[in-house]
């Protein structure tokens, strides 16, 4: 298998359990992993236009997610205003259930960078040299004169510039951009 094909399916392999941890942590505030990237969004940028949430969302195609937004509205977590400096423009906030709803969501998405952090610990200890077959050196360590866990993150690294580079140039990649994401 090719290596652009290796990094294609383990991306998506990913991804995909990544969506359905979230989605089973999230089920029981009745929330779908769209949902709460759209609440925090609004939480962290808020308020904002629709078309502002669609910038910045990388869960919804194209910069009008009004379906996802009326969810929102009708089950109380955000609410609709007339913007003050314009009348034809509505901006979007957080209700206080919503507000309530981003902390129970910014616990949860802690859980999963928590176990990510265990799993980047865990490779960092095992030596990531040593997965590409190369041979410890005397003092054990995989990278001659480098300890693992700085090797590891070297990989680590790498690994976030390469996935960079993958979505450069993309309507997801802007969303992470404008969100301040690899800055």
């Amino acid at each position: 298998m090719r290596r652009a094909e290796q990094i294609r399916y383990l991306v998506l392999a990913l991804q995909r359990e990544g969506d359905r941890q979230l989605a089973s942590a999230l089920r029981p505030l009745g929330l779908t992993p769209s949902q709460a990237e759209a609440i925090r969004v609004v939480a962290e940028f808020g308020p904002l236009s629709l078309q502002h949430v669609g910038r910045l969302l990388i869960c919804e195609n194209g910069t009008n997610p009004s379906r996802l937004i009326d969810r929102l509205v009708d089950a109380g977590l955000v609410s609709r205003e007339v913007a003050p400096d314009d009348r034809r423009r509505v901006t979007l906030s957080l209700t206080p259930a919503g507000r309530a709803a981003e902390t129970a969501v910014r616990a949860i998405e802690e859980q999963l960078y928590q176990q990510i952090d265990a799993a980047l610990e865990a490779a960092a200890g095992a030596g990531a040299g040593a997965t590409r077959g190369e041979k410890p050196g005397p003092d054990g360590d995989a990278d001659e004169g480098r300890g693992s866990g700085s090797r590891a993150q070297t990989d680590v690294d790498a690994a976030i510039a390469l996935l960079a580079a993958l979505a450069g140039g993309t309507p997801a990649a802007e969303a992470l951009e404008g969100r301040g994401v690899g800055r």
